[in-house]
């Protein structure tokens, strides 16, 4: 049963960070969005511009920013047929290690939940693989155990050959919360239906208007690996 990610999305003020992976319902294209939200100042104060084939986190207005260590980031960065999508400075972990011959697995275990007390922040992370007209993605969570930083729970999910307009949701957090409560299970299924500009359109729309920042959509040809993207930022 595919879920409505429209309606996961405006039935939850605060997800935090999401990324959602799939495939198009024509079946014709890899499709990836990314999304950030802020509750504070500094967190709103964000925009994602291009940073040659993946995207960056920026200031806004620099004058303002205040603690740049888990908020500036690269959330997409390409790696020869594979796109890395994270929620932190994660990506050029995944990067540099599978560039060494590591698995997505591998170089994710170097790395644990954000150190931002009592939230934790999960790290979540994707990668989509497209060659010689296939396809397939994975995604991974690591978490603090219910809260308490002295363990990090590690998951993976893989999708081989995965159906066309379907596609899997991670997010940061369960719901809005102080302290946030941090998302569990795996990824939801959801459906992922018309072009581009439509599914970013109505992810954009969906995200709580006052938390919402960034949104980056992905569409990737799986026949020529070609790839088009937007970007969409609510400080202009």
């Amino acid at each position: 049963m595919l879920l409505s990610l429209e309606q996961e999305l405006k039935q939850n003020a605060y997800p935090g960070r999401g990324i959602v992976i799939g495939k198009s319902e024509d079946g014709k294209y890899a499709v990836t969005a990314y999304f950030i939200m802020g509750r504070s100042e500094n967190s709103r104060n964000r925009v994602f511009v291009e940073d040659g084939a993946g995207i960056r986190t920026q200031a806004f207005d620099p004058s303002k920013l205040v603690d740049p260590s888990l908020i500036i980031y690269a959330p997409v960065r390409v790696l020869g047929n594979k796109t890395i999508v994270t929620n932190g400075d994660q990506t050029d972990t995944i990067f540099e290690l599978m560039d060494k011959q590591m698995t997505f697995e591998q170089a994710l275990r170097t790395r644990e939940f954000e150190p931002d007390a009592p939230n934790y922040t999960p790290r979540i992370s994707g990668i989509m693989h497209v060659e010689n007209g296939s396809y397939n993605y994975a995604m991974s969570i690591l978490k603090s155990n219910n809260g308490d930083p002295s363990c990090c729970n590690r998951f993976t999910f893989a999708y081989t050959n995965p159906k066309a307009g379907e596609g899997r949701f991670i997010h940061t957090y369960k719901c809005d919360g102080n302290p946030l409560p941090s998302f569990e299970g795996e990824p939801k299924a959801v459906a992922i239906s018309g072009d581009m500009d439509t599914f970013g359109d109505m992810i954009w729309n969906s995200l709580n208007e006052d938390n919402k920042v960034s949104l980056f959509v992905r569409y990737i040809d799986i026949a020529t690996g070609e790839a088009t993207s937007k970007i969409y930022n609510k400080n202009k």
